[in-house]
C-alpha cells in the first residue's frame, strides 16, 4: 500500500472489485486516511452485494472509485484464498468494533446516519458504553422515501458541521453506496462506512449469528431464519446464482492458467 491514498491492492470476483485485506490492514489503512484528512468511503461486500453490482455498471462503478471494498462474506473470502491471497473477513459489525477502539486512540468522533427511527441513536449508545470516552459527534435517521434536494443537503450539513471523521452509513445496499459516493467529496477528511445491518446488530434489534456460524459461513441462515420474508431473495436465489457464475469463472481461471 503505497502513496498518499495508501489503497490496498484488489483482485475481482465476477468483474466486481474485492481489496485484498485482513482486518489490520483494513485498520492500518482507515488509520492513514484519518490521520491524513483523506476522504474516502468504504463498501463492505458480500455476496449478494457482489450479485448486485455484476449486474449494475452504476453500482460496479462505485465500487470502483471507493477506497477499500473488503470482503464480507466468507465464500469471497474462501475464493480469495484460494487463489493464493492472504485476506480475512471484513464485516460490518467488526469493523464497527475495531473502528471504535482505533478511535479511542487517534482522538476521531463518530456520526450515525441511516437506520429505522431510534435505531441509530441506540446504536450510539451501546457502542459509547462497550467503549468509555467514545466521542459520539451526532447522529440522524432520514425517512424512509427518497429525499428532497433540501432534505438531503440538510441531512449532510449535520454531519459536516459535526465534524465526525468517521461516518457510519446504514441505509442498506444499494442506497448507502450511492449515498456514499454522492456525498463523500462533501465531507472533507470524514471515512463514510455502508455497514447495513449492523446498526441493527448494535441497536439490539436483531441477534447476530454465533460465532460457530460465522466462521462456519452460515451467518446467512441465521440472518434468513431472522427475516425471512425480507432476505429470502437474496439468500435463495442470489446465492445459488453466485456459485454457479463464481464457480464457473474460477474454472475458466485454472483452465487458462
Amino acid at each position: 500500500m503505497q502513496g498518499f491514498d495508501r489503497s490496498p491492492p484488489r483482485d475481482r470476483i465476477l468483474n466486481v472489485p474485492i481489496s485484498l485485506v485482513t482486518m489490520a490492514d483494513a485498520i492500518d489503512t482507515i488509520k492513514h486516511w484519518i490521520e491524513q484528512g483523506v476522504s474516502r468511503f468504504v463498501c463492505l461486500r458480500d455476496v449478494h452485494g457482489v450479485m448486485l453490482s455484476h449486474t449494475n455498471e452504476e453500482l460496479l462503478r462505485i465500487h470502483e472509485d471507493a477506497g477499500m471494498v473488503t470482503p464480507d462474506g466468507m465464500p469471497l473470502v474462501w475464493i480469495l484464498r484460494k487463489r493464493g491471497h492472504d485476506v480475512s473477513r471484513v464485516c460490518g459489525a467488526d469493523l464497527v468494533l475495531n473502528v471504535c477502539e482505533l478511535s479511542l486512540k487517534i482522538g476521531a468522533s463518530h456520526f450515525f446516519y441511516g437506520g429505522k427511527p431510534g435505531v441509530a441513536e441506540r446504536m450510539s449508545r451501546t457502542l459509547s458504553e462497550r467503549f468509555p470516552g467514545l466521542t459520539i459527534a451526532g447522529h440522524a435517521t432520514p425517512p424512509f422515501r427518497p429525499l428532497t434536494d433540501e432534505e438531503d443537503r440538510t441531512f449532510v450539513r449535520k454531519i459536516r458541521d459535526s465534524g465526525a471523521k468517521i461516518v457510519w452509513v446504514g441505509l442498506s445496499t444499494p442506497k448507502q453506496e450511492y449515498w456514499m459516493k454522492k456525498h463523500v467529496g462533501e465531507l472533507d477528511g470524514a471515512v463514510l462506512f455502508g455497514v447495513g445491518a449492523a446498526f441493527d446488530f448494535f441497536s439490539g434489534d436483531v441477534r447476530r449469528a454465533p460465532i460457530w456460524m460465522q466462521n462456519f459461513g452460515l451467518e446467512w441462515l441465521h440472518r434468513l431464519c431472522s427475516e425471512p420474508r425480507r432476505l429470502w431473495r437474496r439468500y435463495l436465489i442470489l446465492a445459488p446464482l453466485f456459485v454457479l457464475r463464481s464457480g464457473l469463472q474460477e474454472l475458466r481461471r485454472r483452465t487458462t492458467a
